[in-house]
């Protein structure tokens, strides 16, 4: 009776107490929820010490270490950033930061003599505050994840003076996409009437396609190097793929990956007629600049034996070129362009916007809750910036978790497709063999707890990618 009574007496509480309770309680659930998947997956990195026998084929033995120290240095970093971040956010909302900044914000506008009747001026100011206070707060994670743990695995390739130059760049070129954006859609809202959710959908769908259109014409060229990939076969041999699957390609670039770090990607972007293509050069085995020092002496044949080889000649062999070759490339290519061809690129904007759609319908429904404000320190004023990050971010909590969930179940299923559609084109041994290689030059740990794969794992584990090209690979 006694548990039962106390139970009941939480009910007691008021309707706020109630919610802000909830909100602490779902925040810390999933703060030990993802602690114990990750606890699973780090028992596998320390338990999995020798290639499994299924692994010795497309893995060596020192690979496979490398790649579970990496492993469990990211663990450890993840565990601690986690309960730096849910600690933070606990103390943010029990000391009520949010409408304390919400006030500073006020103070900084009346200061400028902006009244309280310039709502969206204050929450520019907000805005501003809070993502300089996150951007503050997280750089030395960031610092420690790149110059300590990307750096003590060879992936890092920043100097200290290039970091803080990009992270100064980025929070510019941040705050002059949001606070414009923000503007409008808080004055949309302000304006819309009772259908304002439609107009505030239709807004924020417009700036996702012109954002995903410039981006890598007009954003990433302030941050990356783009160059149209050289004539040459592999450019031909693009161009005559895309052409078999009717991809409307325009243009192959080259992006500069390797000034920051040699971790390696591809894809693709624009609407309708404009697709574009984009390699990373740490992707191009004769492109990237990371293999000019890794080439072998001219006239120097390793011995197969290895016996009687110097050191030099023997780390020459062992340190073999990053990157795949033509063939491969073309392969990872042929995966890509699956998605288009398939229509996973349009079935994942679909699902975004009509969540996007019920979130903001929702959002109409409980913006007029005075009750969700007070729980977090807003008795006062119900500013619609601060509605939006109370509902979006707190409310919404256990929605977006679900949500995440079955996104990742559904691009796995994806990613599945698009490897079959690369065998079609007959490139099963190529995909197969590039897949090793992008796992080997990437450190990826090929073994998985399958709990933690399946809430995480946007891809398929390596291993059950490789058995359903491997068929069609020996054919």
């Amino acid at each position: 009776m006694g548990m039962w009574a106390s139970v009941d007496a939480m009910w007691d509480f008021p309707a706020e107490k109630r919610i802000f309770g909830a909100v602490l309680l779902f925040s810390w659930t999933v703060y030990l929820w993802e602690t114990f998947l990750a606890q699973r997956q780090r028992r596998i990195y320390k338990t999995t010490t020798h290639v499994p026998p299924e692994l010795e084929q497309i893995m060596d033995s020192d690979t496979f270490e490398k790649s579970r120290l990496y492993q469990l240095d990211k663990s450890t970093f993840s565990f601690w950033s986690g309960l730096y971040s849910v600690v933070e956010s606990t103390f943010i909302l029990l000391f009520g930061g949010i409408p304390y900044l919400w006030k500073l914000s006020g103070r900084f506008c009346g200061s400028a003599g902006f009244g309280p009747e310039y709502e969206i001026i204050q929450s520019l100011v907000f805005l501003l505050l809070a993502t300089l206070y996150s951007a503050l707060t997280g750089l030395p994670w960031s610092i420690y994840n790149t110059f300590v743990i990307e750096e003590k695995h060879g992936f890092n390739h920043q100097t200290l003076e290039f970091f803080m130059k990009d992270t100064i760049k980025k929070f510019i070129v941040t705050q002059c996409i949001l606070l414009p954006v923000s503007s409008l859609l808080l004055y949309i809202i302000k304006i819309g009437g009772d259908y304002f959710f439609i107009y505030a959908w239709l807004f924020t769908l417009v700036v996702s396609l012109v954002l995903v259109t410039i981006y890598a014409d007009y954003i990433a060229p302030l941050f990356d190097k783009f160059t149209p990939l050289p004539e040459g076969k592999l450019k031909q041999e693009i161009e005559v793929m895309a052409k078999s699957i009717d991809f409307p390609l325009t243009k192959v670039y080259v992006v500069e990956g390797s000034k920051r770090s040699s971790h390696s990607n591809a894809y693709f972007y624009g609407f309708f007629k404009n697709k574009r293509i984009v390699l990373f050069d740490t992707l191009l085995e004769e492109y990237s600049v990371l293999n000019k020092d890794k080439q072998e002496e001219p006239g120097v044949e390793p011995r197969n034996d290895g016996e009687g080889d110097s050191e030099e000649i023997r780390a020459k062999v062992k340190n073999k070129k990053q990157g795949c070759k033509n063939e491969e490339v073309l392969a990872v290519l042929g995966h890509e362009l699956g998605h288009w061809k398939l229509g996973h690129t349009i079935k994942n904007i679909i699902i975004s916007q009509i969540n996007s759609f019920l979130c903001f319908f929702l959002f109409a429904v409980l913006i007029g809750q005075r009750v969700l404000f007070a729980a977090f320190g807003f008795y006062d004023t119900q500013p619609t910036l601060i509605g939006l990050l109370i509902i979006f971010q707190f409310i919404f909590s256990p929605y977006n978790e679900v949500l995440s969930f079955c996104l990742t179940v559904l691009s796995r299923r994806f990613e599945f497709q698009a490897d079959a559609f690369a065998k079609k084109l007959g490139m099963a041994k190529d995909l197969y063999s590039a897949l090793i290689k992008l796992n080997k030059d990437n450190l990826g740990f090929p073994v998985s707890d399958w709990l933690f794969s399946t809430w995480h794992y946007s891809h398929p584990p390596l291993l059950e990618r490789l058995q359903a090209l491997k068929a069609t690979k020996r054919d």
